[in-house]
Parts: C-alpha cells; sequence; structure tokens
C-alpha cells in the first residue's frame, strides 16, 4: 500500500477516530452498525468515511491469511548497499513479488526488506539468485520469522 502525504481538509475528531476504531473491527462493518455504537446519523458515518478516504487517510483493504495461500514463511532481511545507488537499488529490489514491505534505514543496514516465501527453499532462491544479483547489495542478514506475536494494521 502506497502511503500519501495527508492534507487534512478539515479537523480529524474523536469520532474519526472511533470510526476507524470500528473499521479496524471488521471492515465491512455496516455505516448503521457503526452510526447505532456512536449515538450519530449513518449518513454523517458515511460522509465521515468517505472525506477520509478522499484525503488518503484511510484504505480499506482485504488482509489475507497467507499461510492458507501456501506462503509458510516470513523473514527480514537487512541489507547493505555499496555506493550512491541507495535508491535505484532499493526500487529495484522492491519489485520482487517476495517483497511485501521495504524501507530505507539508518542503522547496520541501509535497508530492510520484508519478504514472504513459500518455504526455506524459496527463501534460498531468492537470496542467492535473485537479491544478490542486484547491483549494488553488498550484503545482507536475514531474521527468519518463527512466530508472529503481534501484527497491526494502524
Amino acid at each position: 500500500m502506497k502511503r500519501a502525504a495527508f492534507e487534512a481538509t478539515r479537523e480529524f475528531d474523536d469520532v474519526d477516530r472511533q470510526i476507524i476504531s470500528a473499521l479496524k473491527e471488521d471492515g465491512r462493518m455496516p455505516f448503521a452498525q457503526i452510526a447505532r455504537r456512536l449515538g450519530v446519523s449513518a449518513g454523517m458515518v458515511r460522509q465521515r468515511y468517505l472525506q477520509m478516504v478522499d484525503d488518503n487517510l484511510l484504505s480499506v483493504v482485504p488482509v489475507t491469511n497467507v499461510t492458507m495461500l501456501g506462503y509458510n514463511l516470513m523473514a527480514m532481511i537487512g541489507v547493505s548497499i555499496d555506493g550512491d545507488c541507495l535508491v535505484e537499488t532499493a526500487q529495484e529490489i522492491a519489485a520482487f513479488e517476495e517483497v511485501i514491505y521495504l524501507v530505507i534505514c539508518t542503522g547496520t543496514h541501509d535497508l530492510l526488506v520484508e519478504v514472504l516465501c513459500r518455504n526455506s527453499d524459496h527463501l534460498l532462491e531468492f537470496l542467492a539468485k535473485r537479491l544478490r544479483s542486484v547491483k549494488g547489495v553488498r550484503s545482507s542478514e536475514t531474521f527468519t520469522y518463527l512466530r508472529i506475536v503481534k501484527e497491526l494494521y494502524l
């Protein structure tokens, strides 16, 4: 999901926060049900929702159960980059289908790359054949997820 800069066309308030909170519970919750919870009209909830979508503050998207789709291994990879090709290298890595999240950062590594793979052979293929073939990749350090304890969608 691409994040856009938020430029408020109106003030964001507690009603907006409560609408978002309800949608985090169930993204398909009817506006009428949210309205009853908040003690406001369904039209107000609909209007607030549409305004938040228009302001790029809110997107309702499906969240898949990746293990049911056959992806049983997730990993975070710290990548160190050579030279002055950081942004170009990040963009090339981001284009790989296994990559679900990528940030340019400070610290030990230049990039943090989260990947989703079917199994350890798939991860090995990604690391050995794809990631290491990208111009500018100096080294990488892979952290395989054993269990996700908390996953939050803000």
